[in-house]
């Protein structure tokens, strides 16, 4: 096998302004392993949040493709990562996510069978996927809340934590307004204190925000597990469930966690997850970082064991690179086609990073 490596910007449509920052674009890598003449390609994008820049990931996935050469064929490579063989203990998840992306997309196009196919589905997953408002005015919020519930969008995930907490309860109260029928999500990244979230879950459950994600700063999961004990809303931890331990630690005691790829290592892990917290009153979610249809298209064929689905990353995109998940009507889909089922479309040489 031969593995290797492209690096593009992805600009998105506007600013998305968290409760930590604002971003307006990002990279990502692409790699790409061949094998007798068929392809398979898997994404990694940089995050601040977890110390990831472009050149970290290319030179990370460099040495996956120098360690992918040894092996006859990817089933082999697709084991061998599985088994802790292939990635160092020190190899940030969301390099081995996309290696593991990488030799799905490659075993299954060999195999000519799509990916929920090979890890037991019959039929392609189709989900609501959740659509992210971020922190932004009033009138904006009502009128993107507005377009995407005409748009087919069933839910929509508000950010809050903005300074003043009152314009979060009021971009809420104005989505809701232009929205009447969607479900609501609320994500403060962190941004509460436990007094503040006390004082203001009530209220949002009055709004009929269905659930809440890491109301509280990472790093003390008893907290969150006490908050999510009292609670008048489902709580779902996000960062403060990274990996399989951390989760096992919260099973039982949030209402929900939520899993991306890129945190805990791509789709394997994911299932290694769903399976711990299955019966424990603990639901998974599956989200993402903002990132094309490459790197949303693994989760996407595992997002109907979820109960909550959060994969517009794509859709933040001024212009996604590749194609096949959908998602502008308020489904994502998973592709009939063998691998992950997405293609790519032209990429201009001014989104070559």
């Amino acid at each position: 096998m031969k593995a290797s490596r492209r690096t593009v910007r992805l600009d998105l449509t506007e600013p998305l302004r968290i409760s930590r920052s604002t971003m307006s674009a990002r990279d990502a890598v692409w790699l790409t392993v061949e094998h007798e003449g068929v392809a398979g390609h898997g994404e990694a994008v940089t995050s601040v949040y977890y110390r990831l820049d472009a050149e970290t990931l290319e030179g990370l996935l460099a040495a996956a493709g120098t360690q992918l050469a040894r092996f006859s064929a990817p089933e082999s490579a697709l084991e061998a990562l599985r088994a802790g063989e292939l990635a160092g203990d020190g190899t940030p998840p969301a390099v081995t996510a996309a290696v593991e992306a990488a030799l799905l997309d490659l075993v299954g196009k060999r195999a000519g069978r799509p990916l929920h196919r090979l890890l037991g589905a019959v039929e392609a997953p189709v989900v609501a996927t959740a659509r992210t408002i971020g922190i932004t005015s009033l009138a904006h919020a009502s009128a993107q809340a507005r377009c995407l519930a005409a748009s087919g969008f069933e839910v929509i995930k508000v950010k809050a934590g903005a300074p003043d907490p009152e314009d979060d309860v009021e971009r809420v109260r104005v989505i809701r307004d232009a929205a009447p029928r969607a479900r609501l999500l609320l994500d403060p990244n962190g941004a509460w204190t436990t007094a503040q979230a006390d004082n203001l879950l009530p209220r949002f459950a009055d709004l009929g925000v269905e659930a809440v994600e890491q109301p509280l700063a990472p790093g003390d999961p008893e907290t969150l597990g006490a908050l999510a004990e009292r609670s008048p809303l489902p709580v779902i931890a996000d960062e403060d469930a990274v990996d399989l331990e951390d989760v096992r630690r919260l099973a039982g005691r949030v209402q929900g966690v939520n899993v991306k790829l890129a945190k805990c290592g791509g789709v394997h892990p994911a299932l290694r997850i769903a399976e711990l917290i299955e019966g424990s009153g603990t639901d998974l979610m599956l989200g993402c970082l903002t990132a094309s249809s490459l790197g949303l298209a693994p989760a996407v064929h595992l997002a109907d064991r979820a109960r909550w689905a959060d994969l517009d990353g794509h859709l933040l995109l001024a212009h996604d690179p590749w194609t096949g998940i959908g998602g502008e009507d308020g489904f994502v889909r998973a592709s009939g086609l063998p691998g992950l089922g997405v293609e790519l479309r032209e990429v201009s040489r001014a989104d070559v990073a």
